[in-house]
């Protein structure tokens, strides 16, 4: 919870519960494996395709993006 609903760094939990930074992994990998399990048991033999990755999309986007900070830099005043 801490690491990904809080978004604390894992130095920042680990100090929070007063623990070392080793289980604080453990338990992060633990917990998303647990949700991962879950999400599959719910969505079945369908969550492959709940959860692709829309590739070509994404690198438009990016694209786009890299395109516009380029110019922003080029035309940007002194």
């Amino acid at each position: 919870m801490a690491r990904d609903v809080e978004e604390m760094t894992t130095s920042e939990a680990a100090n929070a519960l007063e623990i070392s930074e080793e289980p604080i992994k453990v338990r992060l990998h633990r917990a998303r494996s647990m949700v991962r399990r879950a999400l599959y048991r719910k969505t079945g033999s369908c969550a492959r395709e709940l959860f692709t990755f829309p590739a070509t999309r994404c690198d438009r986007v990016v694209s786009a993006v890299l395109q516009r900070i380029q110019a922003q830099t080029y035309f940007a005043p002194d």
